[in-house]
């Protein structure tokens, strides 16, 4: 996995390490601390830094995550105090993980005259819709509304349907009650049936989800260029897409839009500029073939609850979730002009890889490694052309005489310039993620199942120009990047090849660890995969996406139904009593 060259950066050992520091507070009263280097450098870019230090910066990021230091300076001390908050975090933040796979399911839909088909789909998808989230995904519960509206001119302008957790009452609901008719001007009364639906219906669960389908704008002219506008200053009854959008927020309902054509464009502008960016579903009708609309709904609307529970799940609060979804408006998808920016020099810093399930188990292993250095040149895309939870994603491409390769180069939000530990840490679990899956290969073509399971790459970059560290990898191209499955155990596309393979790493590694969060892109013979999350035993390993046995047992092993592959590789029966923990 290691393919860099240049000088060893980081291989001093000292077997006689000190019990005091004199750059720090830290005193090392512990044997297992005792290969710890500990240098009199500080963490100067280009300079060694020692692995005291990085251990130093992680127990004090991790202290800093669950918001607990401790008023001792022994480090043995500060570890135990540190792994016991650590314990208390996980604890909450799986009793929410657990909350967030109940569901709020609200259909706002336009029903005027042209909406007929639309209806019928509406109707027609919902059980196809929840035998697939539940085939893979049982422990998800939904609860389904609906909230019809059509205009002001219309005597039954609101329709409203409270939550249920009955797929068919909902059915019936739809088939009797709610008919496409009526409707004046071109614009409709969509703020009236977004604010009923926020303010008039019982948002119960952790996870509330809006789903929007209309073929037409608002009353207005800042929504619309409609010459059939009776209400061209804006709704007659005085709401406004901020007052209204902002309730929703401040419920933390999470807003998608089925779109049907582009008269609802300006519409669409205008809300996010003031909510951010959000999904919007392609539900053009095509013909008069009924049971494509359908399919289309239920890709939509699956889409939109797996996203949900996912964005509940990992971000853990709605300030957060909002925060992501401004942060997306930053983005530009579009590769940029490469020969208008300037070059940047950096270092490509790389870990030796384990190669052993004692290296891969040694805590401590990764802190004492040796890193190479090679020499890079590249140019960096000004704007990300992708965010998630923790990082910016940039198009990135390296400028070497010998090569031209196109990268990715992944940023975290919230780290400072010149800090590398954290990205030290991204390719710790990467490296992990990739020896486990060389061994899965191996087992794996033992038994006639010929495609792989492969992690990138991951480098440490550190760019000299601008004194900042980065991860990078190579950019996949020509592909269509997905996310299989969720660290907080939810399976959004399903592979049997995928859940065996945490099931592999589960077994292989005697219950220390399991590989999860699986993404990336799905090729004729392989899984190419990024950005991994590792549940372990050992809470101060992996991040703060490490969910720990808790983790490994309640949100992973609970969900998993062993197939084919589980089998054939003769993985053990996960226990019966994790299913209904």
């Amino acid at each position: 996995m290691a393919s860099c060259f240049g000088k060893p950066w980081l291989i001093k050992k000292n077997k006689k390490t000190e019990n005091n520091c004199s750059t720090s507070s830290c005193h090392v009263k512990d044997s297992r601390f005792s290969s710890i280097t500990i240098h009199n450098s500080g963490s100067i870019p280009g300079s060694p830094i020692s692995n005291k230090k990085l251990l130093e910066e992680r127990l004090r990021r991790y202290e800093d995550e669950v918001g607990q230091t401790s008023s001792t300076s022994i480090l043995i001390d500060r570890v135990t105090y540190l792994r016991k908050n650590r314990e208390n975090n996980v604890s909450k933040t799986i009793i929410n993980i657990e909350n967030s796979k109940n569901v709020d399911l609200c259909f706002v839909l336009d029903c005027t005259s042209s909406m007929d088909g639309h209806i019928k789909a509406a109707k027609g998808h919902i059980l196809k819709v929840a035998n697939y989230v539940n085939s893979y995904n049982s422990n998800i519960k939904f609860w389904i509304g609906f909230c019809g509206y059509r205009d002001h001119c219309d005597s039954d302008r609101l329709q409203i349907f409270d939550f249920t957790d009955s797929l068919e009452k909902f059915k019936i609901y739809i088939t009797t009650k709610v008919t496409a008719i009526g409707g004046g001007d071109e614009p409709e009364d969509v703020l009236g049936g977004l604010n009923a639906a926020i303010t008039r219906m019982t948002w119960s669960n952790a996870t509330r989800v809006l789903i929007h389908i209309g073929d037409a704008p608002p009353h207005g002219r800042r929504f619309n260029n409609a010459v059939d506008d009776r209400y061209p200053n804006g709704d007659p009854k005085g709401l406004t897409a901020e007052s209204v959008l902002k309730k929703m927020q401040s419920k933390n309902i999470l807003y998608h839009f089925g779109k049907i054509n582009d008269t609802t464009n300006c519409m669409l502008k205008v809300f996010r500029e003031i909510i951010g960016e959000f999904p919007v579903f392609d539900l053009k009708t095509t013909g008069n073939n009924p049971e494509i609309l359908v399919n289309k709904f239920c890709k939509a609307t699956c889409t939109a609850i797996f996203s949900s529970v996912t964005l509940t799940t990992t971000l853990r609060n709605s300030k957060s979730i909002y925060s992501l979804q401004r942060k997306k408006l930053q983005i530009n998808p579009h590769e940029p002009n490469w020969t208008t920016l300037p070059k940047k020099t950096g270092e490509l810093l790389c870990y030796v890889p384990p190669k052993t399930l004692a290296e891969v188990k040694d805590e401590y292993y990764f802190i004492n490694s040796s890193f190479t250095v090679q020499n890079i040149t590249f140019k960096l895309a000004p704007q990300p052309f992708s965010v998630g939870a923790e990082r910016y994603a940039y198009f990135a491409f390296e400028t070497n005489i010998i090569r031209s390769n196109k990268l990715v180069i992944k940023k975290y939000h919230d780290v400072k310039i010149g800090t590398i530990e954290r990205y030290l840490e991204s390719v710790e679990i990467s490296s992990v993620a990739y020896f486990l899956s060389t061994e899965f290969n191996k087992a794996a073509k033992q038994v006639g199942v010929n495609k792989k399971v492969t992690f990138i790459d991951v480098k440490v970059l550190y760019d000299k120009t601008d004194n900042a560290y980065y991860s990078v990898e190579k950019y996949f191209s020509n592909s269509v990047f997905k996310r299989f499955n969720v660290n907080s155990g939810l399976i959004t596309e399903f592979h049997s090849i995928l859940e065996a393979f945490a099931h592999f790493t589960y077994q292989y590694t005697e219950g220390y660890l399991v590989v999860y969060d699986l993404q990336g892109v799905d090729l004729h013979n392989e899984f190419l995969l990024t950005d991994p999350a590792i549940h372990c035993v050992d809470l101060l390993r992996f991040g703060i996406t490490n969910l720990g046995k808790s983790g490994i047992q309640r949100c992973i092993l609970a969900n998993h139904k062993c197939n084919d592959i589980c089998k054939k590789l003769k993985l053990k029966k996960v226990k019966s009593e994790w299913k209904i923990l």
